[in-house]
């Protein structure tokens, strides 16, 4: 079952920025739920979630979402709008391919099972993590490391539709394109690499060197007299 709540959202009109900024909304509410607040308005929403209250009302409209004047917005039914709308409504099936120490901690992640995604597959090129278990379902369940050359196999059986790629750089592509081959459809790649895919597949690229640079830019603008010219560095 392809991932494509984001796409479908694009199509009736949704813009990206907007789909990006749901997830943090949904973040934020479901918190507040479990904090017990019932009702939510715009202008604690939006600076819970780091936006302006006008840019706030115009995404949730896009929902059909307008709170109410003088209460806000129900913060329970805001969070099953935006989840219905991400697709987090119903349970979306992971292979993750690269079990080193980053596949492993997305493994062990427990926020996915909460947000609608299920890892039911792990697949890595070293022989010697094949046959680990690590907890990666619910209720402390484990999935098996396979193999690489069972990747195939791993997608098929656990009916994934989701590809976390989380290898070295040079075998990434490889990777992404059995994956593709064995139906998945949606890929988040932490690889240092860039993808090419076929139409209908989408590519989210997570760069953790990329955001380190970039908050270092930030951090330069605060404090020029650490900026050093040119040429210092060899």
């Amino acid at each position: 079952m392809p991932l494509s709540r984001a796409s479908d959202a694009s199509r009736r009109g949704i813009p990206e920025a907007t789909v990006a900024r749901l997830p943090i909304y949904h973040r934020v509410l479901t918190g507040l739920s479990e904090s017990g607040v019932a009702t939510v308005s715009s202008e604690e929403l939006a600076a819970a979630s780091g936006v302006t209250s006008a840019k706030l009302r115009k995404d949730l409209s896009h929902l059909g979402s307008y709170g109410t004047r003088g209460v806000g917005y129900d913060t329970d039914y805001l969070i099953y709008q935006i989840a219905r709308e991400l697709g987090l409504t119903q349970d979306w099936r992971v292979v993750i391919v690269g079990i080193g120490n980053l596949g492993h901690a997305l493994a062990n992640y427990g926020g996915f099972a909460g947000r609608g995604f299920r890892v039911v597959g792990l697949v890595d090129a070293d022989p010697s993590r094949i046959g680990e278990k690590i907890p990666a379902g619910r209720d402390g369940e484990t999935v098996e490391v396979r193999a690489i050359a069972d990747l195939e196999d791993v997608v098929l059986d656990g009916e994934a539709s989701i590809g976390v790629i989380a290898t070295p750089a040079g075998a990434a592509q490889d990777v992404c394109d059995r994956l593709v081959a064995a139906g998945v459809t949606s890929i988040l790649n932490f690889a240092p690499a860039v993808l090419s895919t076929p139409e209908g597949v989408d590519v989210r690229k997570v760069d953790l060197a990329t955001e380190l640079q970039i908050l270092a830019f930030h951090e330069q603008r605060k404090h020029p007299e650490m900026h050093r010219s040119e040429g210092v560095r060899s």
